[in-house]
């Protein structure tokens, strides 16, 4: 008997950590089909031009690649040639949602890949910003990493009209925020969002965008070294965001300056990097936004979380359930080191059909809002 509970116990553990291989097959490719077509996924942080997963011939017109080692759970995935804007489309060049795959086994996937985004004229996107954002600097100096970065500033409606103080929200991904025009896969409305709130619950609050760094997005956002994509830069970018951009914030609009009034917030990589500003910076951030963290890439940032705090910091975190396979694992495994800690007040939300999307993100940011600022 005893033998019989250890082998079922062996087996249900086997099966837990089980791994499976993913086959995905391009049966038929409307056009460019001689050119190189990537896979991009929640499997690999959505790189659109990741060598490990181009591509190659399976058998007469057709291509393929094999995904090995993927552990049970929904997939999400797009064809590129190299870029999102090259990114797959329908016939007649609109946008469609990502693929989706569930993983339980060894299994196939076919697809047809039906039009390119490059081969439409590009659609004009409309200006959707509030008259409350500005754009406060094109060219905004980040002296710890030598380079520039566009800065976006949403002031409440009454700031002009008033001598009030407000507290500020530092947020990642500028580019995503406010303005559809600008943003990669669909804005954030933080902007509407906020203009309706404050009105709502009276709480005002001033938010800084600053646009991410392109191809510096994964080093800069990552305070720790990663072999794929580089030597991290992410003590440098807090450092700026701290002590070069917060005092011009403070210097040059009417802030509440204490970390009770301070914030940050961003999503995937940005939700890394705002949750490793609190740690490194906990007397300016108290408090963060933590949608989607790309945990995954920084292990060392669970020891990073053991450090105790003494001074009390509101951290909000959001994971949804179709993201990658250990978004929530690693979300939880957090949550767990910092509740250790009597410092910490948090909120989780888990969200059965989320993905790893602005969308998903824009639906959540209200709450965090409301939450952050009670």
């Amino acid at each position: 008997m005893k033998k019989a509970i250890i082998f079922f116990f062996l087996l249900a553990g086997s099966l837990a950590n089980a791994q499976y291989a993913l086959r995905i097959v391009v049966t038929s490719i409307a056009t460019k089909e001689n050119d190189d077509i990537y896979v991009a996924g929640n499997f690999n942080n959505w790189n659109p031009k990741d060598e490990q997963y181009k591509l190659k011939p399976f058998g007469g017109s057709r291509k393929g690649v094999v995904i090995k080692d993927l552990a049970a759970g929904n997939y999400a995935f797009k064809f590129t040639r190299g870029g999102f804007d090259k990114v797959e489309t329908t016939a007649d060049g609109r946008d469609i949602s990502d693929r989706q795959v569930e993983v339980n086994a060894d299994m196939v996937q076919e697809c047809t890949i039906r039009g390119w985004k490059d081969e439409y004229p590009e659609r004009p996107k409309q200006f959707t910003a509030s008259p409350q954002v500005r754009i406060m600097d094109t060219a905004f100096q980040i002296p710890q990493l030598n380079r520039t970065r566009r800065v976006w500033i949403y002031l409440p409606k009454g700031y002009a009209a008033s001598s009030k103080t407000y507290p500020v929200l530092y947020m990642e991904d500028g580019q995503n925020l406010f303005n559809e025009q600008t943003a990669f896969a669909g804005e954030w409305g933080v902007d509407e969002c906020l203009d309706s709130l404050q009105k709502q619950t009276g709480k005002e609050c001033i938010v800084v965008g600053i646009d991410n760094g392109g191809s510096k997005r994964m080093t800069e956002y990552n305070p720790y070294d990663a072999e794929k994509y580089g030597k991290g830069e992410g003590n440098q970018y807090v450092d700026f965001l701290a002590n070069t951009l917060k005092p011009f914030i403070d210097g040059h609009y009417r802030t509440k300056k204490g970390p009770e009034y301070t914030f940050t917030a961003g999503s995937s990589m940005g939700g890394l990097i705002s949750l490793y500003a609190v740690i490194h910076y906990p007397k300016v951030f108290g408090g963060a936004g933590i949608f989607s963290p790309a945990l995954w890439i920084a292990p060392q940032i669970f020891d990073d979380a053991k450090v105790v705090m003494a001074d009390p910091h509101r951290l909000y975190f959001y994971a949804g359930g179709k993201e990658s396979e250990t978004m929530v694992s690693d979300m939880q495994k957090m949550e767990d080191i910092l509740s250790k800690q009597p410092a910490y007040q948090m909120r989780s939300i888990v969200y059965p059909p989320g993905q790893h999307n602005e969308k998903y993100w824009r639906q959540e940011f209200a709450d965090f809002y409301k939450w952050i600022m009670n």
